[in-house]
This record gives structure tokens, C-alpha cells and sequence, in this order.
């Protein structure tokens, strides 16, 4: 039996609670898992899982040994890297999970200059608005915006962005400049579908508004939002790490600058560990750099 790879087989069933899940996320089929970890428990003399049609539920046996087996396999990748010198450089596989604006826009050209500085280096970025799960679908890193935070992964708040309400010049020169937020109601404003639809709240140190605005236009993806906001459609909240830049140029004119919309929140979070490797250590470094510098 090769033991190792029936440990790795079993922590990733304790992770996943499903034999047919950890062996589709280790590229293999149902039937080699279940052989593996039968081997792993008559090897050791004890039952570690109790098997269900579905779920497969570790015992109390599996239990005790899920985190000694976790903590060995860190060891040994530990132990390899350090046998090899080239582990000075980062090397292998990252795999990354990011919402598609912030990574179109500003974490891409970050994979591509660290691609170009680490040759050894592999990087999966997967965009996705959704939440992703980084043990279920084996991420290393996963920067989140927004929503509930799962209370079994590591979760790092990461920055808070205000949004502004902004629009182009020239539909400032069309339409007018609101001056008070009761103005926004005779503008026509941009938002993503079903979010707080047919009203917007904005807030000002303490204080706060909810207000009527009429919509036309909704779209999903936030690079889209933005390119109707420069092309004169209306106006919108967009957050201030995706506008900075434009309204110094003066492609972008904010309205009602002491008034903000819901700020966003970004964390990174990833699966609890007892240590990192260092392709991973290094990644987490830069998206951290990255994103608390916008």
C-alpha cells in the first residue's frame, strides 16, 4: 500500500466529508479511494470512517487521527522542499479564487509581473463572483467581497472601499449635477439586478438616506457597470479603488462628494493550516500588498 497517498486520500475525505469528492479532487475514482482507505484502516487497525450513500462521517478514531495525519503530510512536503535547492525559489502550483472586476483589473497584471520574476512558479486564477469554496474546490487563496464569512476557514480583512456616485463629464453636461441627495430621484441611475432594487442608501459621517431612484439599466459585472457609467448612460455607485485613477484624469466626475454609497469589504480567506508553503506564503504576501495598496 502506498501509504502516503492513502493519508492524503483520507484527509482530503475528513476536508470534503465525501469519498467521491476527494477523489475527484485528487483526479482519481471512487472505487481507488474507497480501496485506499480500506488499506489505511486495516493497516492501522482501527475503522476511521463510518460510510454513508452520500457522506462518509469520520469515527472517533478518525477524528483523533485526521489532524495527526494533516500535520504529517504538511512534514513531509516540508521535508521535500527542503531537500531541494531550488526551494529558495517559490515553485508549483497556486491556485486562486477572485471576483472577476478586481482580478480583471488589478490582481491579472499582478500573476503576470510575479510569473515573469519566478519561472519555477505556476498560478491558477479563477474569476468568479460567486463564493468560492476553497476546500471543496482545493484553492489555496480565495479574496472575497462581501457576504458571510464561513466560520471554519481563515478569513483576513484585507481593505474597506467607499463607493462614490459618479458619471461621466459629459453626462454631467447633459443632465445637470444633483446638489442634494433628493436630486438623485430625476437621474437615472446604473446597478447590478435585484440589489436593493428601486432604492439606493447613502450615508454621510452619521448620517443616512434611503432614496428612490429610477433604473433602466442593470447589469451584472462590474467592469460592464463601469463602461456604461464612462459611455453617458447614468450614474452609479462604483467603489473608490475602481474610479481613483479616472476621476484624476478627469474621465470620471464625482456627485455629491460628501455622500457615499455601502462601502465594500475584501478579505482573503483560505483553509486553516498549520504552516504554508512557501509558493503559497509568497502569493498570500502579494495579494495582501496588492489589494490594501489600492
Amino acid at each position: 500500500m502506498d501509504r502516503l497517498r492513502a493519508m492524503q486520500m483520507f484527509v482530503r475525505v475528513a476536508e470534503l466529508g465525501s469519498l467521491s469528492a476527494a477523489a475527484r479532487s485528487l483526479s482519481t475514482t471512487q472505487p481507488t479511494a474507497s480501496k485506499l482507505i480500506a488499506a489505511l484502516e486495516a493497516s492501522l487497525g482501527a475503522q476511521l470512517l463510518e460510510r454513508g450513500p452520500a457522506r462518509a462521517a469520520l469515527t472517533e478514531e478518525g477524528l483523533r487521527f485526521a489532524d495527526s495525519a494533516r500535520r504529517l503530510l504538511e512534514d513531509y512536503e516540508e521535508a521535500v522542499a527542503k531537500l531541494d535547492q531550488r526551494a529558495r525559489e517559490p515553485r508549483g502550483l497556486v491556485r486562486i479564487a477572485a471576483p472577476v472586476a478586481l482580478g480583471e483589473l488589478r490582481l491579472h497584471p499582478l500573476m503576470l509581473r510575479t510569473l515573469r520574476q519566478y519561472p519555477e512558479l505556476q498560478i491558477d486564477l479563477v474569476l468568479e463572483d460567486r463564493f468560492v469554496d476553497p476546500v471543496e474546490e482545493r484553492f489555496d487563496l480565495t479574496v472575497r467581497i462581501g457576504g458571510p464569512l464561513p466560520p471554519d476557514l481563515v478569513a483576513r480583512a484585507l481593505a474597506t472601499w467607499p463607493r462614490y456616485i459618479v458619471a461621466s463629464p459629459g453626462y454631467v453636461q447633459a443632465h445637470g449635477r444633483p446638489e442634494a441627495p433628493a436630486d438623485l430621484a430625476r437621474h437615472g441611475f446604473l446597478r447590478y439586478p435585484g440589489w436593493n432594487d428601486g432604492v439606493v442608501t447613502l450615508s454621510r459621517g452619521q448620517d443616512r438616506v434611503d432614496l428612490p431612484v429610477a433604473t433602466r439599466y442593470r447589469v451584472n459585472h462590474a467592469v460592464a457597470l463601469l463602461d456604461a457609467v464612462r459611455q453617458g448612460a447614468g450614474i452609479a455607485f462604483q467603489p473608490c479603488w475602481m474610479v481613483n485613477a479616472l476621476l484624476q484624469r478627469g474621465e470620471l466626475v464625482r456627485l455629491l462628494p460628501a455622500w457615499s454609497g455601502p462601502a465594500q469589504h475584501a478579505w482573503l480567506v483560505h483553509p486553516r493550516r498549520r504552516r504554508q508553503p512557501m509558493r503559497v506564503q509568497l502569493m498570500k504576501d502579494l495579494l495582501v500588498g496588492e489589494i490594501q495598496a489600492l
